[in-house]
């Protein structure tokens, strides 16, 4: 016999964090396309309407789940260089996205206002102050070391999830191995080391390059200081 309204228990309240909380869930066991306010709705027994209190949309779910996942970055050890200690704090960052494919092409345009991504900025911006970088570079390095690193994650997972990356590769690697010394000089030459070094060793060298033009590379004149 069906159980009586009465007799069920009570649906715990909705909030903004419970729901946050379902889409990781989903996320762990279906990956991000699946992570839908329809989906979300139905893991928490209530309808998508409901949700929409909480989160304007799924672009803005999304951004929130990268928040909270920001709260799993390693903090950087007291001791080391200023930019070993930035470099550090982002390759945890990376690492982060690197679990989560889906999630890291999906962070090259979300924009997470939570927390923990506060926190992160506060971290890095902390770091740069560190190491002496003026305040106005400082403001918009932080955002350059971000993308460079959400850039990166979202590249490799792309090509992880490809299931024809091996002969991409393989392709490029015979054109750039091919080209005539003729036509093309300087390819020909810096074939091999056009893709040379692993994944960490390039954006490790990526990381403190960008930190050394922003140390060096005063903003536009006219910008706010």
């Amino acid at each position: 016999m069906p159980r009586s309204r009465r007799e069920r228990p009570a649906k715990p309240a909705l909030t903004r964090a419970g729901i946050v909380s379902a889409a990781i869930g989903v996320l762990r066991a279906e990956g991000l396309p699946k992570v839908t306010m329809r989906r979300i709705a139905q893991e928490l027994d209530t309808g998508p309407a409901s949700l929409y209190v909480y989160v304007r949309n799924t672009a803005e779910l999304h951004a929130a789940i990268l928040d909270e996942l920001l709260g799993t970055i390693e903090t950087a050890p007291e001791r080391g260089s200023w930019r070993a200690r930035v470099e550090q704090v982002l390759g945890s960052y990376t690492r982060t996205l690197f679990e989560y494919p889906s999630l890291a092409r999906s962070a090259v345009s979300a924009r997470p206002s939570g927390e923990n991504y506060l926190n992160l900025c506060e971290r890095l911006l902390a770091l740069l102050d560190e190491g002496g970088v003026p305040p106005a570079q400082a403001a918009w390095g932080v955002d350059v070391l971000l993308q460079l690193a959400t850039a990166t994650a979202a590249e490799h997972a792309t090509q992880d999830e490809s299931s024809d990356n091996a002969d991409e590769w393989d392709a490029l690697t015979r054109a750039l191995h091919g080209v005539s010394a003729d036509t093309h000089p300087r390819i020909a030459a810096l074939g091999p080391r056009l893709l040379s070094g692993t994944p960490e060793q390039r954006l490790s060298w990526g990381l403190r390059s960008v930190l050394n033009g922003i140390a060096h590379t005063p903003v536009p004149e006219g910008e706010p200081k």
